[in-house]
């Protein structure tokens, strides 16, 4: 393998402008530097990184801990794709920032996060994200000497920064769409009640109802996600057993709004002809070949990611501006067919 030596040699150049030449850290006239890039290139000369980065003490590594990989679904499954979409959003930054992106797995095993930080800490990375599977509170233990982290997805209790989805805002500008629309009886079925995402899209939902005065009915909000069918169907049996039952059904996300489609049906009630649908996410597999496409809003995990990753660059720096985590990322609204206007109803 050749050496630094064997390049000067070749150049006939010293050795230390051979250094310069791959450092850039000094002037090199333009005949010299060809001379010694001419000579890395026959010689094969491959730079030790090693060396200069206990020189610089900046390796360009950022390590990714993420489940996406091993949660990574088959058959078109939403659940594992979000941490995918996040890891895509980090990479589009740090591609066109010259770092390379170092992604380790946890194989659906929380346990294994420390240890992985241990080994990226070997590699001298100037920076960590974590990223989670869903929105939710997560401990992620920073030791001194640790590099930089951001959390994307999760948050903890110790102010690490983080990025998350505004679910309440998202929330809130669907039912706001929906009011707009004409829609006074808007049910509305959660996912579980534990969640965290639960409980700031119901104050969204609550939200869009208080800033357009409409009385709130506590008998719209129905919890009906678990995997088997009969919570969605008794928590539907409840929506349409009310003496006013909705006009429009929000559902906790794309998965979920599939349920209704077919329960409605098998009661002759077409969609959105009687009843609307919504769902959440934006997960096109499901939202654009269910018939009618699916109305839904967006959650915004690719900038989630950029906004990560954008966030690490700026700590790395130095220059992070002054920021309450955590930082809530919105997303839009997707109009699709599945709704309709209520008659009357401005711009219906």
């Amino acid at each position: 393998m050749a050496t630094i030596y064997d390049v000067a040699k070749a150049a006939g150049v010293s050795p230390k402008t051979v250094s310069r030449v791959l450092n850039d850290d000094a002037p090199v006239g333009r005949d010299t530097r060809k001379a010694v890039q001419d000579a890395m290139s026959r010689l094969g000369y491959v730079p030790s990184n090693a060396a200069r980065v206990m020189r610089s003490n900046k390796s360009g590594l950022i390590g990714l801990i993420t489940g996406a990989i091993s949660n990574t679904p088959d058959h078109g499954d939403p659940r594992g794709l979000p941490e995918l979409y996040i890891v895509q959003g980090v990479q589009d930054v740090f591609g066109r920032e010259a770092k390379t992106l170092m992604i380790s797995d946890t194989g659906g095993h929380s346990d294994r996060v420390p240890s992985l930080v241990s080994t990226f800490r070997q590699h001298r990375v100037e920076g960590l994200i974590y990223v989670a599977d869903y929105h939710r509170q997560t401990r992620f233990e920073v030791r001194p000497g640790d590099p930089p982290v951001v959390l994307a997805n999760c948050y903890d209790t110790v102010g690490t920064p983080s990025i998350l989805p505004d679910d309440r805002i998202c929330q809130h500008r669907l039912v706001a769409r929906l009011i707009a629309a004409g829609h006074r009886r808007i049910g509305y079925l959660t996912l579980g009640a534990s969640m965290d995402a639960t409980r700031l899209r119901t104050e969204g939902y609550r939200d869009a109802h208080a800033e357009a005065g409409l009385p709130l009915d506590p008998a719209m909000i129905q919890e009906a996600y678990r995997d088997d069918h009969a919570p969605m169907t008794a928590a539907l049996g409840r929506l349409l057993a009310l003496p006013e039952p909705p006009t429009v059904i929000c559902c906790g996300n794309d998965e979920m709004a599939m349920r209704p489609y077919g329960l409605l049906r098998t009661r002759g009630i077409e969609v959105p002809q009687r009843i609307s649908i919504a769902g959440f996410d934006n997960y096109r597999a499901i939202a654009e070949t269910l018939f009618p496409p699916l109305t839904t809003v967006e959650l915004p995990y690719r900038e989630m990611g950029r906004q990560a990753a954008r966030r690490l660059l700026d700590i790395i720096a130095g220059t992070a501006p002054a920021a309450t985590d955590p930082v809530r990322v919105p997303g839009p609204v997707v109009w699709r067919s599945s709704v309709t206007g209520v008659a009357g109803a401005a711009g219906t």
